[in-house]
């Protein structure tokens, strides 16, 4: 897994790709996520179009980055997850979590 970081408009918006399984990308993840609200970023965008699929252990990578932001005062929400890992989020009742979006600018909006 990648992770490719940027902002907008305050947001920050990381952009992952490949597969989200684990392992040293919870570290990546989580070193990140850690790093943004150090720098006072605190509302942050996954982009999952192009990430290819997530197992159990993937969703609580996701899990976890959105507490931490929660913790401090602060938002995940996922942008473009594809239909796949969309059916991933509904069996797991996650869709119920996370606020998706399929438009970035509509993403930033809603932080405001």
């Amino acid at each position: 897994m990648k992770i490719k970081e940027r902002k907008r408009d305050g947001v920050a918006i990381l952009e992952m790709s490949g597969k989200l399984m684990g392992g040293p990308d919870a570290e990546a993840f989580d070193e990140t996520i850690k790093t943004l609200i150090h720098e006072g970023c605190h509302n942050v965008i996954v982009s999952m179009e192009r990430v290819k699929w997530v197992n159990s252990t993937g969703l609580g990578i996701l899990i976890s980055g959105y507490t931490t932001l929660k913790k401090s005062g602060g938002e995940l929400k996922l942008l473009k997850v594809s239909d796949r890992i969309e059916n991933i989020f509904i069996v797991s009742k996650l869709y119920t979590v996370f606020e998706s979006f399929q438009d970035e600018a509509e993403a930033v909006q809603s932080f405001s």
